[in-house]
Formats: structure tokens, sequence, C-alpha cells
């Protein structure tokens, strides 16, 4: 079982998320009520749609983690999913978007969005 599996498992049980068919086609998606909040495009990542307000308020921290990368322009985060620690990241910050998606509107957080497997090359730039 890959560690992206390992995740999805566990957040499928989480109250507020239900699994969903992404808005890129790709792979699975959890969404809440109100947004989608990850994708998982394969086994070792997952893009969470943490929102603009979000990433610029932990930006140093996230760029401070070798398992996040940051895709210029983007409302998502991509999470490399290699081992527990990780999955326990992503699991911190999907709270975190949960709380994003459920609070005050964020003005920088158009319903367009899209995750970082549409920023092709770019997603894999990182930094």
């Amino acid at each position: 079982m890959t560690a992206a599996s390992r995740a999805m498992t566990q957040l499928v049980s989480w109250p507020d998320l239900a699994e969903a068919q992404p808005s890129c086609g790709t792979g699975l998606a959890l969404r809440s009520a109100s947004a989608e909040i990850a994708h998982f495009h394969s086994g070792r990542s997952a893009d969470l749609h943490l929102t603009v307000g979000k990433i610029r308020r932990f930006e140093s921290d996230l760029r401070g983690s070798s398992a996040i990368r940051l895709v210029p322009d983007s409302h998502w985060v991509t999470i490399c999913l290699e081992c527990e620690a990780d999955v326990d990241l992503l699991l911190t910050l999907v709270s975190v978007a949960l709380q994003a998606h459920q609070g005050w509107p964020d003005s920088g957080n158009a319903p367009s969005a899209r995750c970082n497997d549409h920023h092709g090359s770019r997603a894999r730039e990182f930094r």
C-alpha cells in the first residue's frame, strides 16, 4: 500500500470529506461541501487546495519542508508522500484547508482554481 493510498484511506473516514471525481479528470479527489480539497494523482503525491490566503500565511514554513512543492500562482500545494511523516503532514494540512474553505471567503480563491497537475512541467520545478 502506498503512502497516498494510506492517506486516502484515513481521509475518506473524515465526516467533512467525500470521495469525488477530480475536476482535472486525473486520479481521485476528496471534497468538502464547498470545495475540492485534495487530488491524488499518483501513489507518491497529492495536490491540496490550501487556498492563496493560507499559502501566503504559511509560505515560509511550507518552503521549509522538503515534502512540499509550491507552484507560482497556484491555490494548491503538492505534497510528496514518501513516508508516514509526509502522510501526517498531509493530514494536518487537510485540516487547515478545510478550515480555509469553511471560513470567510478568500478573495484570492477563485472557484476555477486548478490543481498543480495542470501546471505541467512548472509543477515539477517546485521552487
